[in-house]
């Protein structure tokens, strides 16, 4: 991916904290980084000259990315390391010592000591975290030591040793640091209270304690201790900034699925997050095309987790998700939380299906996706493939014809490249040659017409044309293009408007493609697209001569006479109700005394 390529994507990267992927062109994921703002980090690869061969290597092997928006830079940097170990791209440094994250345990025990653990064991134990970093976990326990008196022995404090006074305080006893549980000095409901201070703490109620340290700093300052504030300050500044527990990584959750949707007018937004080990590993969004306007979003997306369990081959036993589901295997318990850590999951992943919905759009305003180029391209194969074309038809054409009751006869053409709109290449077209009510010559003539306006300017040939009709209208398609001598140069097919059956010229049998094949749905768009425009286009001319006629029908007066009237009054009725004078001023005397005249009855003279 080079410069250019990534200046099309870039706006779908949101200013936002998160993850971002890189993969090679055979999908092997080459980097998992993390972002504050994700935009502005992934920009720095191809913006700036990069001096390391490493980064140089990398970004000339990107050929896509992926991103996963977390709610803050501590989740990023907890999901960047669940990545990292899960998938172990070839560009991260993998840890060798392979460390876990580091927690805080309070012991499930007689008076539970608190200390730091990178094990996670499953024995009843309260694991608060995890941490960002070892010396953070360290200072939050020197500053839990300091101000809440806990014991640090390993001694057996059940109620009998303590009763029977096998053990003795130590010097933590003396220094304040302990109230001597070992010695019934301390009763078990007044060590609760103690624990429950260490909660709060860890988990961000920190308010008195940060009160009581400005109070410690305050006095060092007027003190003149300016290298002890300076120390209490930055235990101020670390208890303010850190966040003590994560929605990426919980070890409550172990193996758990979290699913979300979303929908509007034409799709589905799915997004599915795998929750393995307490650990998000993978995270993914799904565009559904609604096939029916009473579809209920719980079916989708009961579905939609059946088929992504299967494909990541989830072992987790439980899904959370925003509504009640029935899943294929009964056995799975279903969530729908409201509060809590597993709600705030379930948000993150709405988060994440809002962005890629919000993204999906704006690549369908702009055409602006890689993967739907690519998408595209092998439908086009499979078109190609049915149809038994010698080329890949990146280059489709479709002719349509509109009329009403034999008046007004119009045709519109509309033009596919890549699989996708051409809108510039679009033409609209009055039938000039063909008297009354005849669809076959009609096609003939625009047909003839476009391709030899092709052929003067040199301009590139369609691979597929599509002719919105039966036999009769495909044959008179052929009979121009034979006119031209462009037989052999294109595939022309009609397409049957009730049964949407495909007909080729000379065959006396239409080819069915699937009803939901990605061929036949891309031919559907094709013919629907030519329908609007040129539906479209025929209402701007019936109404058009529907206002002129009447005028134009005025014994003097013309097409140029009555566009000028319609232009300065709007309708015809207006007109009816002006003076002689009024129409003037616009059409001059002469024709003015004609039109008041035709409107009022009065004889021109």
């Amino acid at each position: 991916m080079n410069r250019e390529e990534f200046s099309k994507i870039v706006a779908s990267i949101p200013h936002q904290p998160g993850c971002y992927k890189y993969y090679s062109k055979d999908q092997e994921l080459l980097y998992v980084g993390k972002a504050k703002d994700l935009r502005k980090r992934v920009s720095s690869y191809f913006n700036k000259t990069v001096d390391n061969f490493k980064t140089r290597k990398l970004v000339s092997l990107i050929y896509a990315l992926d991103f996963t928006v977390t709610n803050s830079e501590h989740d990023a940097f907890l999901l960047e390391n669940s990545l990292i170990k899960h998938y172990q791209p070839r560009f991260n440094i993998v840890l060798k010592d392979d460390k876990s994250y580091p927690y805080i345990v309070i012991k499930n025990e007689n008076f539970p000591r608190v200390f730091f653990t990178r094990r996670l064991i499953r024995d009843g134990s309260e694991y608060l975290g995890p941490f960002t970093g070892l010396g953070r976990v360290k200072e939050l326990l020197e500053l839990i030591r300091q101000n809440i008196p806990l014991r640090t022995c390993s001694l057996n404090l059940t109620p009998a040793n303590i009763k029977k006074g096998k053990f003795k305080v130590c010097l933590e006893y003396h220094l304040g640091n302990c109230k001597g549980p070992c010695e019934g000095k301390q009763a078990e409901e007044d060590y609760k209270i103690n624990l429950q201070q260490v909660r709060y703490v860890l988990k961000g109620n920190i308010g008195a304690v940060i009160k009581e340290l400005k109070a410690e700093m305050n006095a060092f300052a007027a003190d003149m201790q300016f290298e002890k504030a300076q120390i209490i300050k930055k235990k101020i500044e670390s208890l303010q900034s850190y966040q003590s527990k994560s929605i990426v990584v919980n070890p409550k959750l172990e193996n758990v699925d979290v699913a979300s949707i979303l929908v509007d007018e034409h799709h589905f937004y799915v997004n599915y997050m795998m929750v393995s080990n307490g650990s998000v590993v993978h995270s993914n969004t799904l565009q559904i095309v609604k096939k029916l306007d009473d579809e209920a979003e719980a079916d989708v997306l009961s579905l939609a987790i059946d088929s992504l369990m299967e494909k990541y081959q989830s072992i987790a036993k439980e899904v959370i998700v925003p509504m009640q589901v029935d899943m294929a295997d009964e056995a799975i318990k279903v969530t729908i939380p409201k509060a809590g850590d597993k709600k705030n999951l379930l948000d993150m992943s709405i988060k994440n299906a809002e962005i890629f919905m919000q993204d999906m759009r704006r690549k369908d305003t702009l055409l602006l996706s890689e993967a739907s180029k690519e998408q595209n391209m092998l439908v086009l194969e499979e078109l190609q493939e049915a149809f038994q074309m010698s080329e890949i038809p990146v280059h489709i054409e479709c002719f349509d014809n509109s009329n009403f009751q034999g008046a007004y006869p119009v045709a519109a053409m509309v033009c596919f490249k890549n699989g996708l709109p051409a809108n510039k290449e679009y033409r609209h077209y009055h039938i000039k040659t063909v008297e009354g009510i005849n669809d076959f010559a009609s096609m003939g003539e625009v047909v003839f017409r476009r391709y030899k306006r092709l052929m003067e300017e040199k301009a590139s040939l369609p691979q597929l044309v599509i002719i919105d009709g039966g036999k009769g209208q495909l044959s008179s398609a052929m009979e121009s293009i034979e006119k031209l001598g462009l037989t052999g140069r294109m595939t022309l097919v009609g397409l049957a408007k009730r049964e949407e059956s495909v007909f080729f010229v000379g065959d006396t049998e239409p080819l069915q493609l699937p009803y939901d094949s990605p061929p036949h749905l891309l031919l559907r768009r094709i013919r629907d697209e030519v329908h609007r425009f040129g539906i479209t286009f025929h209402r701007q001319v019936r109404s058009k001569a529907t206002f002129k006629n009447e005028l134009e029908e005025i014994p003097g007066i013309g097409e140029k006479t009555a566009t000028e009237l319609l232009q300065a009054f709007r309708s015809v009725k207006n007109i009816k109700t002006l003076t002689e004078r009024e129409l003037t001023k616009v059409i001059g005397a002469a024709k003015a005394r004609v039109v008041w005249g035709y409107f009022n009855k009065t004889p021109n003279p």
